[in-house]
């Protein structure tokens, strides 16, 4: 006799069977062919087939709707992704059919299906989905695989009736802004999540939900139709998503799980099932992921254009004039707007032009949809004739000079792919990881980092978190050579050998090329050629020792020199990762400074020891007398204390370290006194 339970052991051992058997197929499919997209789409038709049987089985097709929703509503389940399911009801159920259902839920863990699932009335789902973004969002994306159809057709239909496209927009617009914040606003994480980080699939969702929601269809080729992307754009989203797609279902095989981290120890396999070689410089792991960052950044750049031009269609802007600039450019909305959509083909110089404005008006808020799509499509136009044209090499180093907006436009150039174009090594090391223990950026995000502190060091809202640098540019000369030296630094890693040195050969060119005076060229290949050496000198050396006060002088030569290395030094630590710096180094470094700024105005004669020894004595009794410790109290101590403690510390250190012990010279027990550091850590 056949009982309930020996029924569920054989439907659980058939379709557990049937699962297992159709993954591993696609599984080898794939690593046959290659094709991504059916893989995904035959996990869930798959997925599908099983659904329906088990509601078959159950005897409950004409009980509810059956529907996937989320990423298996658009037909993409991925190995190791969770099965989105929303099972919709006309009503309470009987007794028995909300018993099979209950079986049937507990029956889908049972044969190996990760189920995300919610069971509810049509009423129900449309009171969800209007307090609850994701359910919004999944809905968009429903569809049915079996049961009532016409309870799927009352939900869709009263769903998108009261679907408001504006709200959504501003909805996931705020969803993207908050998921960027927590990915620090980059995809140039060295571990990167190639689904949410910024440039990740999840942006390409993004704005496939908006398009659905607002009725403008839910693939490239409708955007095209539509006119907001032209078919080159439209093919070129489209071979993007089938990298990040066939780098993440490789990424999910090779787990065996879900994840979608980019991490160290995944990376080599995956570049080489993605087919990627080493060479005497790369690895096949770098390779990789500078593919993967380069198309995270394209990704992210037609993401801003694609919204923009979403936006405007979903809210269709007040019937204002735009106010004229200059013939090739206005002012629409507070934003940068071209006159027509072919300025830059006609003049190229207005490529440049565009950035300077940006800088110079600021009223202007950003770019407007068109100005950014014409920007994008006119990157290629940034060639060899171009950069050998005077007037565009005259308008790059304008940028460089200007009061305000020098970081954001860097950015943008970078962004639209002009600034790589333009300095054809800076392009080279776009997305280059960097192997060490310090840098958790690649070099281009690096250098722009680097650029990011040196116009901090200028800006009175920073002044708190960099006094002494902010102090020192306020009284620099010239500050935009700082600029130029930071993006030439490390412009060179990766061809091999020494990068300090090649990127000094290239700084040279550049300024040869764009006719910067000899001295600030002097200046800038200098920085570029010794931007190790002051952290080097006071991280390994002893910098108590006149003999290396002295040989970092002479290598410095003049108090510019020197005042220059120690903020680009500055703003290359703290560039390096938030862990990197602390206030021990910022204390060597300014050390350092003070010492051998004093040596050069003293005319380069090398400090004697017995003369430092004295100085740092007599500030510290000095400064004794303000705490009204008696003359000659500190003596008993100082007689214990050998040379190199006074050459060590500081006068500050030496009077703090009299006022506890000169009364306690030979304690008995230990004596420990603590204070706050005067860096603020």
């Amino acid at each position: 006799m056949t009982t309930e339970l020996d029924v569920r052991r054989s439907l659980i051992a058939r379709y557990k069977g049937t699962l297992q058997r159709g993954q591993e197929n696609i599984a080898t499919d794939f690593a046959h062919a290659g094709d991504v997209a059916a893989a995904l789409q035959a996990r869930s038709t798959l997925v599908d087939q099983v659904l329906i049987g088990l509601l078959d089985d159950f005897d409950l097709q004409r009980q509810v709707a059956l529907c996937a929703v989320g990423g298996y509503g658009r037909g993409e389940l991925w190995p190791g992704s969770d099965i989105d399911l929303l099972i919709l009801l006309p009503g309470p159920l009987e007794k028995a059919a909300s018993e099979r259902l209950e079986s049937l839920v507990s029956l889908f863990w049972d044969i190996g299906l990760e189920v995300g699932h919610s069971v509810r009335t049509v009423d129900e789902c449309l009171e969800e989905a209007a307090n609850d973004l994701t359910v919004q969002t999944a809905l968009v994306e429903a569809r049915q695989l079996a049961g009532e159809s016409w309870l799927y057709s009352r939900l869709r239909s009263a769903f998108m009736s009261r679907l408001d496209p504006q709200a959504f927009f501003h909805a996931k617009r705020i969803e993207q802004d908050e998921r960027y914040l927590r990915y620090q606003e980059s995809p140039y994480s060295l571990e990167p999540n190639c689904k949410e980080s910024p440039g990740g699939l999840r942006d390409l969702q993004t704005i496939l939900w908006i398009a659905q929601a607002a009725g403008f269809g839910n693939s490239w080729h409708d955007l095209h139709l539509h006119g907001f992307i032209t078919q080159r754009e439209a093919q070129g989203l489209a071979r993007r998503e089938r990298f990040l797609q066939r780098l993440r279902l490789h990424l999910h095989l090779h787990v065996g799980r879900r994840e979608d981290r980019l991490l160290f120890d995944h990376q080599t396999a995956l570049a080489e099932k993605l087919g990627f070689s080493g060479s005497p410089t790369r690895r096949p792991s770098e390779q990789l992921m500078q593919e993967y960052y380069r198309t995270a950044k394209a990704i992210m750049q037609l993401n801003t254009i694609l919204l923009q031009n979403l936006g405007a269609a979903i809210f269709p802007s007040p019937n204002h004039p735009p106010i004229a600039i200059n013939p090739r450019f206005q002012n629409a909305h507070q934003l940068l707007d071209v006159t027509h959509e072919n300025v830059f083909n006609e003049t190229p110089h207005a490529i440049f032009e565009a950035f300077l404005l940006m800088q110079a008006h600021d009223e202007l808020k950003g770019m407007t949809a068109r100005t950014i799509r014409a920007l994008w499509r006119a990157r290629h136009l940034v060639d060899e004739a171009f950069r050998a044209d005077p007037v565009n090499q005259a308008n790059f180093v304008l940028l460089f000079k200007a009061p305000r907006g020098v970081l954001h436009e860097m950015r943008r150039m970078n962004q639209f792919e002009i600034l790589g174009n333009y300095l054809p090594n800076f392009g080279a090391i776009v997305g280059q990881m960097q192997h060490d223990l310090f840098h958790i950026y690649t070099v281009d995000q690096h250098i722009l980092r680097v650029l990011r502190n040196l116009r901090r060091f200028s800006e009175t809202e920073f002044s708190h978190e960099y006094p002494f640098c902010s102090q020192l540019i306020c009284y620099f000369e010239n500050p935009w050579v700082l600029y130029v030296a930071a993006l030439f630094h490390d412009i060179a890693k990766g061809r091999g050998g020494g990068h300090s040195e090649l990127g000094a050969v290239d700084a040279r060119e550049f300024c040869t090329q764009h006719a910067i005076a000899a001295e600030d060229a002097e200046l800038i290949a200098w920085l570029v050629l010794h931007h190790l050496t002051m952290s080097s000198t006071a991280q390994k050396q002893d910098i108590s020792d006149p003999d290396v006060i002295a040989a970092f002088a002479a290598t410095v030569g003049d108090e510019r020199h020197l005042t220059a290395l120690y903020l680009l030094t500055v703003a290359d630590i703290r560039a390096t990762s938030p862990k990197v710096w602390n206030s021990w180094k910022g204390q060597l470094l300014e050390s350092l400074y003070h010492q051998t700024r004093r040596l050069l105005n003293s005319g380069g004669a090398a400090p004697k020891r017995q003369g430092i020894i004295q100085e740092h004595q007599e500030e510290a009794i000095r400064l004794l007398r303000y705490h009204a410790i008696p003359d000659n109290a500190q003596e008993p101590l100082w007689r214990q204390l050998d040379t190199a403690y006074f050459i060590r510390h500081s006068s500050d250190e030496i009077a703090w370290h009299a006022r506890a012990l000169h009364y306690r010279t030979a304690p008995e027990q230990p004596v420990v006194k603590a204070r706050l550091n005067r860096h603020g850590e």
